[in-house]
């Protein structure tokens, strides 16, 4: 059976159905998203006050680094959440049951992380602006490499969060949130890779998601767009993408065997 776009869209329909019948699961795409711009935002101005470093490059820095978070984080929870959605409806084995392929249903979940992640930035992009005249445009023409490399690793994170929740059950659905913030530290999301000990920036380095927010960090600084960085975050998000994909296919051929699918499923 051929990939076929109109299972994937009519996957996406359906859970695009779960947040326009149920506005609470709308209002959490700009509820928790409104609240982190505005904490950082508030503390710069706070600082600001106090006389407490280079005002204009500390919000830039933050308010920039906290969007591009945001984008990451919700691609990640298009993902897991869409699968955890199946769990909690009980429609997970209706989904695997009928000719759907797998590489439909990841695609549904990655597509819905899309729309999640564009909900988000417009909220934020325009609160930015008018709160703390930051302006997502001035990060100029490297904007749409950053967030393509942040939804890229987003995904799969999110196809990583899936496989250990479909592995270990319903103990196991915090990694649905949990996940993104086991590597924030060293992702030099809010500071550089320098910051961190010698001996964790490797691992810091290793992170397609590091160039990014370094990347930007430089771009508002003034300088030329890294775009060498960009490339090799590409290069880490084919990797990170061959893994998690191949992570994602061995748990589900794992719990189909034992039959953990249904378990998870029924829970």
């Amino acid at each position: 059976m051929p990939f076929s776009l109109h299972t994937v869209s009519a996957l996406v329909l359906r859970y695009v159905f779960l947040y326009t019948r149920n506005p609470v699961r709308f209002v959490e795409l700009i509820f928790w998203p409104l609240v982190d711009l505005l904490v950082w935002g508030f503390l710069t101005v706070y600082l600001r006050k106090q006389g407490v470093g280079d005002f204009p490059t500390a919000i830039t820095f933050l308010i920039g680094a906290m969007i591009l978070w945001d984008v990451m984080f919700r691609s990640q929870q298009g993902v897991a959440i869409s699968f955890l959605e199946d769990v909690w409806t009980r429609n997970l084995l209706n989904v695997f049951v009928a000719p759907v392929r797998t590489s439909e249903y990841v695609a549904a979940t990655c597509m819905v992380g899309v729309l999640r992640v564009g909900v988000t930035l417009v909220v934020l992009t325009m609160v930015a602006a008018l709160a703390y005249q930051f302006h997502l445009s001035s990060l100029g023409l490297a904007l749409p490499a950053f967030l393509a490399n942040l939804i890229l690793f987003g995904w799969f994170l999110g196809m990583i969060s899936t496989a250990l929740i479909m592995r270990w059950g319903q103990a196991a659905e915090s990694l649905a949130w949990a996940v993104p913030f086991f590597i924030q530290p060293l992702a030099a999301v809010f500071y550089p890779v320098a910051v961190l000990p010698s001996w964790l920036q490797p691992v810091a380095k290793a992170l397609p998601c590091t160039p990014v927010f370094e990347g930007m960090r430089a771009v508002l600084a003034g300088q030329p767009t890294p775009w060498g960085d960009l490339r090799h975050a590409l290069i880490l998000n084919v990797v990170w993408g061959i893994v998690a994909a191949s992570f994602f296919a061995a748990n589900l051929r794992h719990v189909r065997k034992t039959g953990l699918l249904v378990k998870v499923a029924t829970q």
